[in-house]
């Protein structure tokens, strides 16, 4: 075949083809002005999510920054004032710990109330469980480290839950402390540090007196994990009760 006929060819296609593509619009003009419009929906819809939860982002994480500015704000003791005048507390400063994190606990609050969803409120709600527990105010510091658990999963549930044990522990609920610790223990996930929850379970065992789970749990330590910072501890740990029971002996 000729190069002529070859490209007469090949345009007698194209305008068959056009001529089908427009008959085919003209037959279903309204489906496509309609679907057209409704692309245009769907496109600027997920756009203003994308830039609304941007937004949302960058306002929790700036709150985020105000509240953690504070609750890690230096503690010093109010300078002397003038004769008959009280003391004066420096500006960004604060007499005690306690007092610098009663000042941020609404700040966390707020953010992790009107960001439940983000990754700035969680942290948020998280810190905020820190300081009720840290302030004294336990069953509180309790039911925020409880809301965590409860809508998160990976490192912040698994924190949270040993939060939850340490606020037991301190408050002698020995059993509900070691069941929540031994559980984690038994999880093999990236996001449980095994060796740290191994610690967290034979001091529980110490506080309730349980000295020979205590001394197990320490020995797992040093054994499944030599090189953990923990592990020099936990030998301290075993060495300490060794000489104990050698000086009742």
């Amino acid at each position: 075949m000729k190069r002529t006929e070859r490209h007469h060819l090949k345009e007698n296609e194209f305008v068959e083809w056009l001529l089908g593509a427009r008959t085919w619009y003209e037959a279903n003009r309204n489906v496509v002005i309609f679907g057209g419009i409704a692309v245009i929906v769907v496109v600027l819809g997920v756009v203003g999510t994308l830039v609304v939860r941007q937004n949302s982002a960058s306002t929790a994480s700036r709150m985020l920054a105000e509240a953690m500015t504070i609750s890690e704000a230096p503690v010093m003791p109010p300078t002397a004032g003038e004769p008959g005048k009280p003391s004066v507390q420096a500006p960004g400063t604060y007499p005690t710990d306690k007092a610098r994190l009663e000042a941020a606990l609404p700040k966390l609050m707020a953010v992790a109330d009107a960001y439940p969803s983000l990754e700035p409120g969680v942290m948020a709600r998280y810190r905020a469980a820190a300081a009720l527990v840290a302030v004294g105010r336990t069953a509180e510091g309790i039911e925020r480290y409880r809301e965590v658990v409860a809508k998160e999963k990976g490192i912040y549930q698994v924190m949270s839950k040993l939060g939850i044990a340490d606020a037991q522990l301190a408050t002698k609920q020995f059993e509900p402390a070691l069941a929540s610790l031994k559980e984690l223990a038994q999880q093999a996930a990236p996001e449980v540090p095994l060796d740290g929850v191994l610690m967290q379970l034979a001091r529980g065992y110490q506080l309730a007196g349980k000295g020979d789970e205590a001394r197990k749990t320490f020995r797992r330590v040093t054994d499944e994990f030599p090189q953990s910072p923990y592990a020099q501890i936990a030998r301290r740990e075993i060495e300490g009760q060794d000489t104990a029971q050698a000086a009742t002996r």
